[in-house]
């Protein structure tokens, strides 16, 4: 093949990449590309050369995920925050950005709570939302008690500011308030996290069964890719490290951790304005 043939073939591949519930199993040329990324060093260049034109980082390929992309904040490619906004029906509220952004890590650090999890690419992780409120509104807890031991000690933590509004502006949200006809309200911190699942979901990353009531949700090939990319950043961490979610048996089952007989805080109306950054989601299905 010539090279203009070669680059026509990797923006092919990388287009099929930008229809995020696109899999290699679902179309024969995509999966000869696929194939051809793996046996032929110099399309496989072409590609990531390609792919770094556009400003997208290649993350991954194979037959399971198909070609995993992130683009790069400068790329037309790059999901604004106003983009998702738009897609989750989020208000234009400031404490709405900490609230989504606080849930798209914790889905990530429940699914997968331990590098092994991330490195075997036959696990599997499963989240839900109730179990995602409670690792957030934990975490808060244990922020808000270490904001104040800190400032007892006249020792105030570096970052105490930043916390403080994190924690409150989750934390004074109400869980789950029901609206006049009975549905959760969208703007309960149960409510919004449930549009951070439809939308991961939307994305590729996570699936439900068409007729499962439980609320569980399973984690796809695809994200297990970009969490592996996510377990890198300081947020992801930073969550892990504070101790509120712990593996029990070496299957993976979680536990909240909560001192015995602490209750969930309470929820009043109203938070602390905060930015918080979202995942690099590419794509439309097409």
């Amino acid at each position: 093949m010539s090279l203009t043939d070669d680059t026509t073939e990797a923006a092919r591949l990388i287009a099929f990449g930008l229809r995020p519930k696109l899999l290699p199993a679902r179309d024969l040329e995509y999966t000869d590309l696929v194939v051809r990324y793996h046996e032929d060093e110099t399309f496989a260049d072409v590609v990531k050369a390609v792919a770094d034109g556009f400003m997208v980082t290649v993350l991954g390929v194979s037959k399971a995920t198909g070609i995993v992309l992130a683009p790069r904040e400068e790329s037309v490619f790059a999901m604004r925050f106003d983009d998702y906004a738009r897609r989750s029906a989020m208000s234009g509220r400031s404490a709405d950005k900490v609230i989504h952004g606080l849930a798209h890590v914790a889905i990530a650090a429940l699914a997968f709570p331990r590098p092994d999890d991330l490195a075997n690419d036959t696990y599997v992780g499963t989240v839900t939302v109730d179990e995602v409120d409670a690792v957030i509104r934990e975490a808060c807890r244990v922020l808000e008690e270490r904001a104040k031991e800190a400032e007892e000690n006249n020792d105030p933590l570096d970052t105490a500011p930043d916390l403080e509004r994190a924690w409150r502006a989750y934390s004074r949200r109400p869980a789950a308030t029901a609206t006049k006809d009975g549905r959760l309200a969208t703007d309960s911190t149960r409510g919004m996290i449930t549009k951070a699942v439809r939308f991961l979901i939307d994305q590729g990353f996570l699936t439900q069964r068409a007729k499962d009531t439980t609320g569980v949700f399973n984690t796809t090939p695809k994200y297990q890719v970009q969490v592996r990319e996510l377990a890198a950043t300081a947020a992801f961490r930073e969550l892990l490290d504070l101790g509120v979610i712990t593996v029990t048996d070496p299957r993976g089952t979680l536990n909240i951790s909560r001192p015995t007989g602490s209750a969930e805080p309470s929820a009043a109306s109203g938070a602390e304005p905060v930015e918080a950054s979202q995942p690099s989601l590419v794509g439309e299905e097409g």
